[in-house]
Formats: structure tokens, C-alpha cells, sequence
């Protein structure tokens, strides 16, 4: 079968402006690409940021999107490990494998990749999709796979995993307060039960989200629309907390992870964040914090597929609403307004 001439994208306009509408199906540029029909895709808080204006590289004209599972269509004549017909993951890092940052599994900062999914290049909310190094940038879907639960894996659970989790170095016993319980947040309350931490603290401000928390692992939560956050937490534990995950990405967030970490503690910044934030160094100086950052790199991708095909992790649970792909429009509206329709995550589906 031959690739038809157009599809159906949705596609970036500038600040505050998309429109699902027809453009031109992607072909095979270089031997390494391969094209997917998209069966499967959803949308990020970090396409939410893009439409908000907050990251200026991504230009209009842009298909948006980053996460889904499809099936190959086309590859190049250098593609090793795919063929037509193979259903897969999209990760949303493209990774060439060969450049000093892919050998330092710092996939994110490939000088050919990186992230570029919906940014600077088209992405996986259209009917089909190039994806460039596809040999590095796929992984195959385990037959019989939840492919809804595997499209948490393109980004959401690596990067609650990696980027909160991990670089929080989060450690059996710890006190750990999650900032934020949107689907970044929940992957890594998700994910932090890997490593036994004593207490696991949600805060956010939408009680339909915490008592979701409660159900995906959290031993608290707190509103901090409704009570003193830092008091709240701080008269529960000795002097802070050991690890606080920001996974929001606006200054009141990262101000409430500086205030409740303990000395030797970590910050870990998740959310992606559109504008400068107060960093308190003349408090912090003394207390050997760690503050980090990052971009996910993906390379504990194939460990979470295992959780997930073994049961032992469940992320479908996060999803909340479902569409099909003329829903497009409907689906941003619900996503955008999530709090009044206690969206999660949401699925968008052709079959």
C-alpha cells in the first residue's frame, strides 16, 4: 500500500493558536527515517507551554506532539531493526547513537536528536509521522501489550522517573514531597515507590488529583490552595524534607521545594518553566543542597517496559478521558480546562 498524499495534523499557528487540519503525509528523507501511522498519541503539559508562547524555538507551521505507538509504514534502506508492519513506541528523544552525548547516554543533547518531536521538527499528533534514527529512537511494542498504558512510556514515565526520581536520588526511608500532581507528578510518585521511600507527600491545589494520588501510592497530600504548605509539611518532619520534586514549572513551585528541603537534601526540578525563578543561595548555601534539572534522555525506557508488560507498574490508570483523532480539538479543550474536567491524561486514538 502506498502512502496516501495528505493527512490530518495538528498544527502550531503561534501563541495561543493550533488548527487540526490537511497537510502533507512525511516521506523518507535520510536511510535512517522511518514513517509510523500513528494509532496512539495524547498531549503534554509541554505542548500546553509551546501554545502559551513559552518556547520560542518552536515556529508556525509546526505538527505538535511528542508521545504515541503506531505502526511502521516505511523505513529507510539503513534501518536495521524495524519493518512495515512492526508496531512500536515513539520515544519523544531521537537519538543517533553515534555523537559524544548518545555515548554518554545523554540522549536529550544529541547533536542529530535530542528532543525535536513537535519542536524542531514535525511530531505525533497527525496521522503519520517521520521519525529520524529510527533504529535508536523506537522500541518495539511487546505483543499483547496495554498500548494506551505503553504511551505513557514516550515521555511522562521517564521523565517523573529520571528527572524527579532518580536525580532526586530519592533512597529507601526518605521523606519526599511531589510538587505537583499532574501527569509528570504522578509518574513520579509512580515511580519513587521503586525505592521504598518511608513517606511520599503530593501537593496541588485540585483535590480530584490528590484523592488520585492517594490511590496511585501517595501517604499524604496537601492542598495548598486551602493550607500553609510549608508549615503544613515542616511540623510533620524534623527539619524538611529529603527530596522535593517540582513538576509544575512556575516560581511558586520551585519557591515551595527551596523552603521545604532539609540540609544534604535535593531538589529536583521536572516542570518545564517559561519564566525566571527566585533562587533563595543565601539560605541554601549552607544546607549542602542539591538542586538539579534536566531534560529526559530515555535510557531507563526499555527497565520501565519491563514494569510495565510485568504489572508491576500501571500508568493507564492515569488516563482519564479518551478521543478519536476528528476529537483533536476537543481533546486540547479538555486538557487545556483539566482541572474543571478532572483530566489526567487523555488518549487519541485511529484505528
Amino acid at each position: 500500500m502506498t502512502l496516501p498524499a495528505t493527512m490530518n495534523a495538528m498544527v502550531y499557528g503561534g501563541p495561543g493558536q493550533k488548527e487540526w487540519k490537511s497537510v502533507p503525509v512525511p516521506g523518507i528523507t535520510k536511510p535512517t527515517d522511518a514513517i509510523i501511522r500513528i494509532t496512539k498519541t495524547t498531549i503534554c503539559g509541554t505542548d500546553l507551554h509551546i501554545l502559551k508562547g513559552d518556547v520560542p524555538a518552536v515556529t508556525p507551521g509546526r505538527i505538535l506532539g511528542h508521545e504515541g505507538v503506531g505502526i511502521v509504514e516505511e523505513v529507510g534502506e539503513a534501518v536495521s531493526n524495524f519493518k512495515k508492519g512492526d508496531r512500536v513506541l515513539i520515544s519523544c528523544i531521537t537519538s543517533c547513537g553515534k555523537c559524544e552525548y548518545c555515548k554518554k547516554q545523554m540522549y536529550s543533547h544529541c547533536e542529530d536528536g535530542g528532543w525535536i518531536l513537535g519542536h524542531l521538527i514535525d511530531g505525533t499528533q497527525a496521522e503519520y509521522v517521520r521519525i529520524p534514527h529510527a533504529d535508536n529512537s523506537l522500541y518495539p511494542v511487546p505483543q499483547g501489550s496495554d498500548e494506551e498504558a505503553l504511551v505513557m512510556l514516550s515521555d511522562i514515565l521517564p521523565t517523573g522517573y529520571e528527572i524527579g526520581v532518580l536525580y532526586g536520588a530519592v533512597q529507601p526511608g526518605d521523606t519526599v514531597v511531589i510538587v505537583g500532581a499532574g501527569p509528570v507528578g504522578m509518574a513520579a510518585l509512580l515511580t519513587a515507590q521503586f525505592h521504598s521511600p518511608a513517606r511520599l507527600i503530593m501537593v496541588d491545589v485540585d483535590d480530584a488529583r490528590l484523592d488520585m494520588a492517594l490511590k496511585f501510592g501517595a501517604t499524604e497530600v496537601v492542598n495548598s490552595s486551602k493550607v500553609d504548605a510549608v508549615k503544613t509539611i515542616m511540623d510533620t518532619t524534623k527539619d524538611g524534607v529529603d527530596v522535593a520534586i517540582e513538576a509544575v514549572g512556575i516560581p511558586a513551585t520551585f519557591d515551595l521545594c527551596q523552603n521545604l528541603v532539609r540540609p544534604g537534601g535535593h531538589v529536583a526540578n521536572v516542570g518545564v518553566h517559561g519564566t525566571s525563578v527566585d533562587l533563595q543561595i543565601q539560605k541554601l548555601w549552607i544546607q549542602n543542597i542539591t538542586i538539579t534539572t534536566g531534560l529526559v534522555n530515555t535510557n531507563t525506557t526499555p527497565m520501565l517496559l519491563k514494569t510495565v508488560g510485568s504489572g508491576k507498574l500501571q500508568p493507564a490508570e492515569m488516563i482519564t478521558h479518551r478521543f478519536n483523532f476528528d476529537q483533536f480539538m476537543q481533546a486540547y479543550e479538555v486538557f487545556g480546562n483539566a482541572g474543571k474536567e478532572k483530566a489526567l491524561k487523555v488518549i487519541i486514538a485511529q484505528e
